[in-house]
């Protein structure tokens, strides 16, 4: 499948994809600080930059995009149009996630990831239950967690795991 746009459109689309700031995390921020939670942004001295740094509460905290970090949703789905270079890039970030996760651990911090399921889609969690859920996680003395969205109002089921071998995790 030939792609629709011409390179000079497609380079525009990619230089538009921010790592920082996204909508998905400036969401997150709105949430914990309306929990009274503070925190710091971005913090380079840690390994991976942790996109949320609550300091008083030793965690990191990840806002992770379903696509490109390969989550298990209905958010995912492989490019028709070079596969393998989307394989190899997916797996390539959520093996840097990992091993940012382990350093972290190993320095004493508490990790967590909120992915973008848990904000937007079908699965999508609501405002209060993402606040006060993400507030209790961050206050409890938890290690690791997750937060993913759930199955829609309907009672549809989550989406099997269609994703290669090689990106999924073990």
């Amino acid at each position: 499948m030939a792609d629709v746009l011409t390179p000079a459109q497609r380079q525009l689309n990619m230089q538009r994809i921010t790592a920082r700031n996204t909508r998905p995390e400036i969401h997150v921020r709105r949430l914990l600080h309306r929990h009274g939670l503070r925190f710091r942004l971005h913090r380079q001295d840690l390994p991976g930059q942790p996109d949320i740094v609550l300091p008083r509460h030793s965690l990191a905290l990840f806002v992770h995009g379903c696509f490109w970090h390969g989550h298990t949703c209905a958010l995912f789905k492989v490019p028709a149009t070079r596969t393998e270079f989307w394989l190899a890039k997916i797996a390539a970030n959520t093996a840097r996630d990992q091993r940012a996760f382990e350093a972290l651990g190993a320095l004493g911090w508490r990790r967590g990831c909120v992915w973008e399921c848990a904000l937007k889609g079908a699965d999508r969690l609501s405002e209060d239950v993402l606040g006060s859920m993400l507030a209790e996680l961050v206050r409890s003395p938890t290690q690791t967690f997750e937060v993913r969205g759930e199955v829609a109002a309907g009672g549809r089921q989550k989406r099997r795991d269609t994703r290669p071998p090689q990106l999924r995790r073990q």
